[in-house]
């Protein structure tokens, strides 16, 4: 019986590496270029039925190695264009999690890593002009306790961005 991944046991699917087979290594290149192509293109591009398809994706979902699929909207779009990383420094190590349980609240916060080095923690901000980005960090992130300081990084443009190469 395989085993579900979710959420609840991310810790767990993390330590284990899931070994594939040519014909998966096909169907992720494929459907990571285009998460909207139809199994039966991609049965046709790997010389399967669109059953065997169906059962692999599935599998690899179960398994963890792909997580969904989703739309991606472009920030810049819908007016926000100003791109910030911000390193956050503790207090003290034992607020994290009631930190990044403060940070999950301010929607412009769109990633947050625990770090090693200098930061206990590193954000992506996406934020529509500067002086929006400066607001959150007067009122939303400074009222924060456990936060001792912050030093910020304004990204002036993405040069790419991709996933994992599938070997």
């Amino acid at each position: 019986m395989v085993k579900k991944y979710n959420a609840e046991n991310e810790e767990e699917f993390q330590e284990q590496i899931i070994q594939i087979d040519d014909l998966d290594r096909k169907i992720l290149k494929l459907i990571t270029t285009n998460a909207r192509i139809p199994f039966l293109e991609v049965a046709r591009e790997c010389g399967v039925s669109g059953a065997a398809i169906h059962q692999r994706v599935q599998r690899l979902l179960n398994l963890g190695v792909v997580t969904g699929s989703e739309f991606i909207v472009s920030p810049q779009k819908l007016g926000y264009n100003t791109c910030a990383y911000m390193g956050i420094y503790l207090e003290k190590a034992s607020y994290d999690r009631k930190v990044v349980k403060q940070l999950r609240e301010i929607s412009e916060i769109v990633e947050c890593h625990h770090t090693t080095g200098q930061y206990a923690i590193f954000i992506k901000i996406q934020t529509k002009t500067n002086k929006h980005l400066k607001k959150i960090i007067d009122t939303d992130l400074q009222a924060i306790d456990g936060i001792s300081r912050t030093e910020t990084f304004i990204s002036l443009e993405q040069e790419f961005k991709r996933q994992i190469p599938i070997k």
